[in-house]
């Protein structure tokens, strides 16, 4: 008789107790300025590298890594994890929890102390992005990632549920804004799932959502991104406007709004909600082309 294949039991993660321990050495509390929320369930920390779908020679930057529960979880998937964190104290503790825990990949972490939002340079190119991220910043650390480091290509943020799905939003939805826009000049995002609350210490008073991007060229135009971004702000500013009035103060008058939009293809009459990334590049293209030929 054959005996069945046993099943491994599964690498342990930090848990509830672990957490609340860590804290206590640290003499740490949560701080919502922070948006400190830690996971304390490790099959929320599996599902999510899971979901995030990494290859084994990736080079892993993590936002915010806290006191270490998803970045357990990326080492045991990825080849290396720079791990940003803004707070000195848990920047500091974190090679020490690794190393208590993971003692085999201490040599695979790098800890940057710096805020995400500023940070400029980081000792090794990330290729993927993995990050539980402070609600109240998200989509600028997003997007101010996926500027400054052209070699991530892919990853998934655990968000605000709502954000979750704005990033996720298609032209032509209620939810489709901003951060749908400026997003889809980079990559491609699509919701991956929800989290929920009681998988957080302390826990959040909202739902969280995943979402998955893969980076992709931005739209072929000679306008700079710069220019792309500033029609979209003006686009959303008044989003219940047509674009012809909603675009004028961009454009210096409806006139010329209406002029770079006609020549862009656009219809005048039309909201900012519907649409795509290249509809905006071609509207920033003819007007810096008006502008060059005036």
């Amino acid at each position: 008789m054959i005996e069945p294949r046993k099943t491994p039991p599964p690498v342990p993660l930090l848990g509830a107790g672990d957490i609340r321990r860590l804290a206590a050495e640290l003499n740490l509390r949560p701080t919502k300025t922070l948006g400190q929320n830690f996971v304390i369930d490790g099959n929320t920390i599996r599902r999510i590298v899971a979901s995030a779908q990494l290859g084994a020679f990736e080079t892993v930057l993590e936002v915010g890594p806290g006191l270490g529960s998803l970045t357990l979880g990326l080492l045991d998937a990825a080849e290396r994890v720079v791990a940003v964190e803004i707070d000195p104290v848990l920047a500091a503790k974190l090679p020490a929890t690794v190393a208590s825990w993971r003692p085999e990949r201490t040599e695979a972490l790098d800890v940057v102390l710096a805020d995400a939002m500023r940070v400029t340079h980081l000792p090794r190119q990330p290729t993927a992005l993995v990050a539980n991220l402070p609600y109240n910043v998200a989509v600028p650390v997003v997007l101010n990632l996926l500027e400054r480091f052209p070699t991530l290509r892919s990853g998934l943020v655990m968000v605000q549920d709502e954000v979750a799905d704005r990033l996720a939003a298609v032209p032509g939805s209620k939810i489709y804004g901003v951060p749908s826009v400026k997003a889809a000049w980079y990559s491609s995002m699509e919701k991956a799932g929800t989290v929920g609350m009681n998988v957080f210490w302390p826990a959040p008073k909202i739902a969280s959502g995943l979402v998955r991007f893969t980076r992709r060229e931005p739209p072929a135009t000679t306008a700079s991104r710069t220019e792309v971004f500033a029609v979209i702000d003006a686009a959303f500013a008044q989003r219940r406007k047509t674009l012809r009035a909603a675009l004028a103060g961009w454009a210096g008058s409806p006139v010329l709004a209406e002029q770079a939009l006609r020549r862009a293809g656009i219809d005048p009459t039309a909201r900012g909600e519907v649409l795509g990334i290249t509809a905006y590049a071609r509207i920033a293209e003819a007007k810096a082309a008006a502008t060059t030929a005036g």
